[in-house]
């Protein structure tokens, strides 16, 4: 896996375009995240802001980014904890002013405690307001004082800003198409991703907790250096129709089929996949007609991610072909179209086929605009996912049916022509699958897939 790409460089590229794209009239600021406690004193692990991230690739909590544009002194201002002797003998180095200078490129860095006596003045003379608001009452009452503050000083010949915009419109169509520098550290947390599946299917057998498999997972997303970029989901049997499902409490059984989805958080981009395997190392018959259905729903979806289709192309592909395939298996009974028009495949399909991914594993960025669904364009990236679930109890179904859950989702980036998919080296053909776990349990653990 190559190494040569710069958090720091990317930020100054994003934020470069994103001060030139807000004019000289306006001003940005950007909180870090704050750590949160898990209990007690104990907090839980730190993870950056995104957006912040995105323009500073500061990796501290408790800062706050101003962006001014035109500004004589320099456009990037950042305020940081200061440096603290006592308490990093306790928790290590802190960057400090300085090292958000020469480190991360910040044409000022001031103590934290110091924002309230210079932000003001940073406000003085801008028009725009640009900042995240509705996230956090204490940033938004912060805020506040700050405009106020402004404003008391506007009553000499210096203006506070008039009109304040959210940070979202304003940033988030930038993150929404990604660079080719986001793109390959999309392929590196799909890489860290195709090897943690590749490992569950080498690993699973029967009599295993689901949260045995779990930790399978997040060793692979750990030995490399990531993490779970969400809460991974390990669902054997019935389990897999609840669609979050996160318990893991139970014990995968032979016979059934274990649902797995998950993806690596690496430098601080996600991947999100899932496939579905038989425990026992091969499908049963029911199983794999479900399997077959939404296998043929996803290849089918994962054609129509391209440039110049819309959004909803790729769901509306998908849900058709699981209609047919629901009517093929007794599932709904009637016409096609009739049945897509009453919604009544939401009974076992009950969630839409893809969502952006990025920096966030559900991204930023709306799905339509003006009142129409957004039109693909390259370097936007998509998961594509249809399932099919049949809970115990459905009335209507067969019981034989019953139990079955499948989801199968992979990371697709849209090109000019065919999509590019970053996680297709996780098998998921059946025969690929069952070939897979059978000769891992004939012949033993391998790890691979990481840095192809």
């Amino acid at each position: 896996m190559s190494t040569d790409l710069d958090p720091r460089r990317m930020a100054q590229a994003h934020r470069e375009r994103f001060i030139e794209a807000i004019g000289e009239d306006a001003v940005a600021v950007i909180p870090a995240a704050l750590e949160q406690p898990r209990n007690r004193d104990v907090d839980h692990p730190f993870r950056q802001d995104s957006d912040f991230r995105y323009l500073t690739a500061f990796p501290e909590p408790d800062a706050v980014a101003v962006l001014a544009p035109g500004r004589r002194e320099g456009a990037f201002v950042l305020f940081v904890r200061d440096r603290d002797p006592d308490a990093e003998r306790w928790l290590g180095a802190r960057i400090g002013p300085d090292g958000a200078r020469t480190a991360y490129g910040a044409d000022e860095a001031w103590p934290l405690q110091e924002i309230d006596e210079r932000l003001p003045a940073l406000l003085a003379d801008r028009q725009r307001l640009i900042c995240p608001l509705g996230r956090d009452e204490r940033w938004d009452r912060q805020l506040l004082r700050w405009l106020q503050a402004g404003r008391e000083r506007a009553r000499g010949r210096a203006r506070a800003p008039a009109t304040v915009e959210l940070l979202d419109h304003n940033l988030h169509e930038q993150r929404l198409v990604k660079d080719d520098e986001e793109l390959e550290a999309m392929r590196r947390a799909a890489g860290v991703s195709v090897a943690a599946h590749r490992r569950a299917m080498q690993v699973i057998e029967p009599g295993m907790p689901e949260y045995a498999l779990a930790a399978e997972l997040q060793h692979v997303f750990q030995r490399h250096g990531g993490e779970a970029a969400y809460p991974s989901i390990v669902a054997g049997g019935a389990n897999a129709c609840v669609l979050h499902y996160t318990t893991q409490r139970d014990t995968l059984r032979d016979g059934d089929l274990a649902l797995i989805d998950a993806g690596a958080e690496i430098d601080g981009y996600a991947a999100d996949i899932t496939r579905t395997l038989p425990v026992s190392g091969a499908f049963s018959a029911e199983q794999r007609a479900v399997y077959d259905v939404v296998l043929t729903a996803q290849q089918a979806a994962i054609d129509e991610v391209r440039s110049g289709r819309d959004f909803d192309a790729f769901h509306r592909r998908a849900t058709r072909i699981l209609i047919e395939g629901m009517v093929e298996l007794g599932w709904l009974a009637g016409d096609v179209d009739g049945l897509l028009e009453q919604g009544a495949h939401r009974r076992f399909f009950p969630h839409r086929t893809g969502h952006w991914i990025g920096l966030d594993v559900h991204d930023v960025g709306s799905y339509a605009v003006g009142g129409e669904w957004r039109t693909l364009a390259p370097g936007m990236v998509v998961t594509v996912e249809p399932g099919l679930y049949c809970p115990p109890g459905s009335e209507e179904v067969a019981p034989r049916w019953h139990g079955i859950g499948v989801r199968i989702e992979d990371d697709v980036v849209v090109r000019d022509g065919a999509p590019r998919v970053l996680t297709d080296a996780v098998p998921k053909e059946p025969e690929a699958v069952e070939d897979l776990m059978g000769a891992v349990r004939a012949a033993g653990y391998e790890e691979s897939g990481a840095f192809e």
